[in-house]
């Protein structure tokens, strides 16, 4: 083995061995049982960004377990369409060239789209290797594959059938510059500065009395139906039923009750405009009111406003209306307001609720046995609060827009006759035959312009991609799948949706589990976006990158000079030599340490490189064992008793036993972190820090018998396989590196991959309490030697002389049986006891295990006066710079001036320096003991 552990020369190796080995196809059963996890597929046109490496580990860690338990173990691979995202895409390549996609025409823009797809699309399916991800890429779908695509025709005809999708005219959310309606997750909200317009509305039978009301888009005023006020406001009860006059037009409008309305909110009046907002829709539903919709596709104003509006942008509209109203009196008054504006997330254009016929699904009829599968426990959410989460959007459900404007995704499969007639069907000679049926001859019929919203097909990826409607042998293993791991933000966009159209078309859920795990953000908790520049790309972490490249990753798309020159020192602060390379393990490991139960994870890199010294721990204890191998018998049998083998390899077989249940249980519960923990607790302290020091005596011959030192490498080359099997789905790579060194030595043979093995089991003989509570004696002892050590500034390499006072015959007998291992580990000189009375001992620093007390003399190790005065001196050099911090934290005008982040270090300072004060005085306390 290579002295320092190097990831890049491993990681490709062992994939592409792993690949094209076929080891991630689902082996024959074994009589154990199926485990499949789909996974969430991503956007064709994605790049790899945190979330989906964090998510991808969390489901390679459950995978690779099930897959070493013997389970016929299915992870299926695939990515989404993504209707509007690669429209954009292609339509930029093409904007670059001069053409449109009107230019090309449907069909060739289609091919364009495909093409692109061929040669650029596959992005994101190679960084998946890159973090290991164990998938089935035989199996690799895409949504717009032809089955996929016939699965999606097949539901809509029966769902269309059986009246549950409709076409109708209703609200949606408009995008303006894509001309299509997008769904809700496509829409940011974000706050801006604007205004609070307040209008006067005459009344119709005393136009000197007027209703005012409020509103943040004056310009929607002509398609007012109505002003609304609560039932129980007195001061408008008399009103309810008459009209007023709609100012710049010649409509009167009526005066509604509705407890929808807040009556302490403004003037207590609303102006409701239902075919342009939401709840105005809803209300106007209630009351029956027309819906006049005033906006073309293009958010400009349309025929059903007056003459000297029509043909105007909405913002232009808007500053003419209110001039208008303030040259005729109309305008109370205007008071800046700051108000959530939603914008589209592809195109930034300020989204309009907007009346216009598109497709639905009737969703009522399906989500009651969706929510019966949740609530009798047939899908089960962790954590469980997520549940709440599910029942509020479920049973507070609206029908479901399906219809998009645009031209990349599944065509809706419905045909027009010139009459306007629909005939949906899943092919076109299908809809022709049912024209003809009822013509009575073949009549000419065109196809519906509009596509399928993404989340449509998305909604059948769990039964479609294992070869629905056929009944495939895979379908029989694999579905209902055994977990869906995925984030919060889209459990009623995608986690809902599947399981409403998985009971309805397969009589059974789709998972049985839904893992939600939280949002990786940045080291201060600030979501990661490429405006703030503080984005990370786990390739960038498992490789490292330059400061010069990683400035212009972050800087090259900002258009404000001011913004770019920001994050460019914001970076520089940060890594001011770059991102160094951490390699996959180190990567993945950090994921799984920090995947707490639903919470958000703030990425440091500090986290990263302590885990990277995980897997270098890991590679040298590696190391040393196979060093230790030299005439090593493996077909060695103890010939006495478990119980009579030396305490050390009792001891640290009895706590991997403790640690492969806590793994286990850990990964089984979705609870990786704690798992992970267990991993590197044993690891990095019980099996490195102290069984590798308790054995070097045996190994090197200073202790024991030849056979104590057989079972001593038998015990270490033993547990190390075990290690790495346990750590293998967290940490694959430098596990499978590893392996292969030592599988001929533990197995005779060489074998052909880790991930083939069986997941370590738990042997209760093995458990030795006995042993457990003698090696925490001796921990107990080394570490009070090692703390009298760090609190006296005493070399840890310089030999001590040691006086024993106390205890029991039991540490006396400790100590005679530890006695090299105790020299050994704590570097001691000399052990003696002390049998007179506790008066006669020396000046000494003193340490206990329970009754028994360890004096270490000073004489001869400090000069106990010049301690006492560094000491002194550096509480002092302390006390000055923390009044100076106080000092600036307490200025006012400093608070007020400086940025958050300058403030905050300085709080940290203060901290850090008050710990070190705290330990100083600590020595200082102790060292005038003595």
């Amino acid at each position: 083995m290579k002295k320092a552990f190097d990831p890049k020369s491993i990681e490709q190796h062992w994939y592409q061995y792993w690949e094209s080995s076929g080891y991630f196809k689902p082996s024959d059963d074994s009589g154990k049982g199926c485990f499949s996890i789909m996974i969430p597929p991503p956007n064709v046109t994605g790049t790899l960004h945190m979330g989906h490496a964090f998510q991808d580990t969390l489901m390679d860690i459950l995978t690779r377990y099930h897959r070493m338990l013997g389970e016929k173990t299915l992870w299926q691979p695939g990515t989404d369409h993504a209707g509007i995202a690669t429209q954009m895409v292609v339509e930029r390549n093409l904007s670059a060239r001069g053409q449109t996609r009107h230019t090309l025409g449907r069909k060739r823009f289609i091919d364009a789209i495909w093409d692109w797809k061929e040669h650029s699309g596959g992005t994101i399916s190679q960084q998946l290797r890159r973090m290991g991800a164990s998938v089935d890429w035989s199996r690799e779908r895409f949504t717009m594959d032809e089955g996929l695509s016939a699965a999606v025709r097949r539901v809509f005809v029966e769902l269309y059938r059986e009246g549950l999708i409709y076409r109708g005219k209703r609200l949606v959310n408009w995008d303006p510059v894509l001309h299509t309606a997008v769904s809700d997750l496509e829409v940011v909200s974000e706050e801006e500065q604007g205004s609070l317009w307040h209008m006067r509305y005459p009344l119709a039978d005393d136009s000197e009395q007027f209703l005012v009301v409020a509103t943040t888009r004056p310009e929607t005023m002509f398609g007012d139906t109505a002003v609304a006020v609560h039932p129980d406001d007195e001061r408008y009860t008399h009103l309810i039923g008459k009209m007023v006059n709609l100012p710049l037009t010649d409509r009167q409008i009526p005066i509604i009750a509705d407890d929808y309305v807040d009556r302490e909110f403004g003037t207590g009046c609303v102006k409701i405009t239902p075919a342009h907002d939401f709840n105005d829709y809803e209300m106007g539903q209630r009351h029956g009111l027309p819906m006049i919709n005033v906006l073309t596709q293009d958010a400009c104003m349309n025929e059903n406003v007056p003459e000297p509006f029509r043909g105007l942008d909405r913002f232009d509209a808007r500053k003419r209306v209110v001039e208008q109203l303030q040259s005729i009196g109309l305008m109370d008054h205007i008071e800046a307001h700051n108000l959530m504006v939603p914008r589209g997330d592809r195109s930034r254009a300020v989204i309009e609720p907007y009346l216009t016929d598109q497709w639905f699904v009737r969703t009522a009829p399906l989500a009651e046995p969706a929510i019966k599968a949740v609530k009798e426990g047939d899908i089960r959410f962790v954590p469980e609060t997520w549940s709440k989460t599910y029942f509020e959007w479920m049973n507070n459900i609206q029908d479901w827009c399906i219809s998009r404007q645009i031209w990349w995704g599944h065509r809706i499969p419905a045909w027009y006759d010139e009459s306007g007639q629909v005939y949906v069907a899943e092919t076109f000679s299908e809809a022709e035959q049912m024209a003809a049926e009822k013509h009575g001859q073949p009549v000419s019929l065109r196809q519906d312009e509009d596509v399928l919203d993404t989340w449509f097909s998305s909604a059948l990826w769990p039964f479609s991609t294992l070869g629905w409607p056929e009944k495939t042998q895979e379908l029989k293993d694999f579905y209902p799948t055994s977990v869906l791991v995925t984030g919060f933000d889209i459990i009623f966009f995608w986690v809902a949706r599947m399981i409403m159209m998985g009971l309805k078309f397969t009589g059974e859920v789709p998972f049985r589990e839904v893992y939600i795990h939280g949002l990786v953000r940045d080291a201060h908790g600030q979501k990661m976006s490429k405006s703030k520049g503080n984005v990370l790309d786990p390739i960038d972490l498992i490789d490292g990158i330059s400061l010069e490249k990683l400035l212009q990753k972050r800087t090259q798309h900002l258009m404000q000079p001011e913004m770019a020159e920001k994050i460019a020192e914001a970076t520089k602060k940060e890594f001011p030599e770059g991102i160094p390379a951490f390699g996959t393990d180190a990567l993945r490991f950090t994921f799984a340490v920090m995947a707490s139960t639903g919470r958000d994870i703030n990425f440091d890199l500090g986290r990263i490189g302590g885990y990277r010294n995980f897997c270098n721990k890991l590679w040298n204890a590696a190391r040393f064992v196979l060093m230790q191998m030299e005439g090593f018998d493996r077909s060695y049998v103890p010939s006495d008793a478990l119980a009579q083998h030396p305490f050390p390899d009792r001891w640290i077989l009895s706590r991997l036993q403790q640690t492969i249940g806590e793994i286990r249980g850990g990964i089984e519960n979705y609870r990786m972190d704690l798992a992970a923990q267990s991993l590197y607790d044993f690891v990095w302290s019980e099996f490195c820090d102290w069984y590798l020091e308790l054995a070097k005596p045996v190994l090197h011959g200073k202790m024991g018998q030849e056979s104590d030192k057989k079972l001593t490498q038998k015990t270490l080359i033993e547990v190390l396989e075990t290690i790495l099997r346990l750590a293998h789905p967290f940490i694959p790579y430098i596990t499978e590196e590893i392996f292969q060194r030592i599988a001929p030595i533990v197995y005779s043979e060489t074998r052909p991959s880790i991930m083939l093995e069986r997941y370590p089991e738990s042997d209760a003989t093995l458990q030795d309490p006995e042993a457990e509570a003698e090696i925490d004696w001796l921990q107990q002892f080394v570490l009070a030697v090692r703390k009298i050590r760090s609190g006296m500034d005493i070399p840890p390499g310089k030999p001590l002389n040691i006086i024993l006072h106390g205890g029991d015959e039991e540490d006396r007998r400790r100590v005679k049986d530890f006695q090299t291992y105790l020299k050994n580990l704590a570097r001691i000189e000399d052990l003696t006891w002390h049998q007179g009375p506790e008066e006669d001992l020396p000046e000494s620093a003193t340490g206990l295990v329970a009754d028994l007390k360890i004096l270490i003399p000073m004489a001869g190790l400090i000069d106990k006066q010049a301690e006492i005065e560094r000491l002194e001196k550096e509480i002092d050099k302390l006390d000055q710079q923390l009044q100076r911090i106080e000092k600036k934290l307490s200025n006012e005008q400093f608070l007020a001036k400086a940025p958050k982040e300058v403030v905050s270090k300085e709080k940290s300072k203060a901290e850090e320096m008050e710990s070190a004060r705290t330990q100083f005085m600590s020595q200082l306390q102790k060292i005038r003991e003595i």
